[in-house]
């Protein structure tokens, strides 16, 4: 008789590591308004709940890209530990899967939101359908597309066809710069404009950016470029949770050999003792 083993039941250990937090470089800007409460309750709580996901760069470069934690690694470098504990994780499917957030925003001004985008240099901001929107960011020719709540739809196309991506990202920081700070934004999956009135009656307006792939976001992060915030969503295969490390461990002036060597005996006993739970379903959970 053949047995068959369900996917949750292959347990492998995480690849935790202690990391210099010099050689971690963020891919987009993080939400400077969270990072110094974040400060606070780590400060207070002694603890690192979930470490930061991370991928090498490659190509011999020693540095790895933040893919999700920005603002724990930054509130931990506020706070003045050399080291933060990280999950590191190939940067490719199944093991990370990534896709787009598009921003909703509220309260502002619609004729305001629409003047500010417009008057953006090396951008042509202007009307067209549905459709067309929706096929020129498929073809990236438009860096986003924007629907505002009374279903009118708007794209920003560069000015010079054929720009790099790097080029392209600079424009699309000016786009964002110009309502990241005022109003409400909020991340969502949804481009449908019923569904995003459905999550807030108050919408000013949905802006749809393009898919990005693995590469082009290594790339930038490589170079310097951060997208901007709230723009991509890493779904990680194994993602590990409320680990609770100690922050003394990361605080502590023994060599990062010891370090680790503590860590991995610390996550071999875990193992064993049967503390660390893998879910290999869509899970929800109801104590966040």
């Amino acid at each position: 008789m053949i047995t068959q083993i369900h996917p949750s039941d292959i347990v492998k250990a995480p690849d935790l590591r202690i990391l210099p937090l010099e050689l971690l470089v963020e891919h987009e800007f993080n939400d400077e308004q969270r990072t110094a409460p974040l400060a606070e309750r780590l400060e207070s709580e002694g603890v690192l709940k979930n470490p930061p996901i991370v991928s090498p760069i490659g190509d011999g470069d020693d540095r790895l890209v933040v893919l999700d934690g920005a603002n724990r690694t930054m509130a931990l470098s506020m706070l003045g530990y050399p080291y933060t504990l990280a999950q590191v994780v190939k940067y490719e499917e199944p093991y990370v899967t990534l896709t787009t957030w598009h921003h909703l925003i509220e309260d502002i001004d619609m004729e305001e939101f629409t003047n500010q985008l417009a008057a953006v240099e090396g951008v042509d901001f202007f009307e067209v359908d549905y459709l067309h929107a929706r096929a020129g960011l498929a073809r990236r020719e438009c860096l986003i597309y924007v629907v505002h709540s009374d279903g009118k739809v708007f794209v920003a196309r560069p000015k010079i066809p054929g720009l790099s991506v790097s080029e392209q990202n600079q424009l699309l920081n000016a786009l964002v710069d110009t309502y990241k700070d005022r109003g409400q934004l909020h991340r969502a999956m949804t481009d449908s404009l019923q569904e995003a009135k459905q999550l807030y009656p108050k919408l000013t307006a949905l802006v749809v950016f393009p898919k990005y792939d693995t590469s082009e976001v290594l790339a930038l992060a490589r170079d310097g470029q951060l997208l901007p915030t709230g723009l991509t969503r890493h779904l990680i295969e194994g993602r590990v949770l409320r680990v609770n490390y100690p922050l003394d461990e990361l605080k502590s002036g023994e060599p990062l050999e010891t370090k680790n060597a503590r860590l991995k005996e610390w996550l071999r006993q875990k193992m064993a003792s049967k503390e660390v739970r893998f879910y290999g379903e869509m899970t929800y959970l109801f104590d966040e």
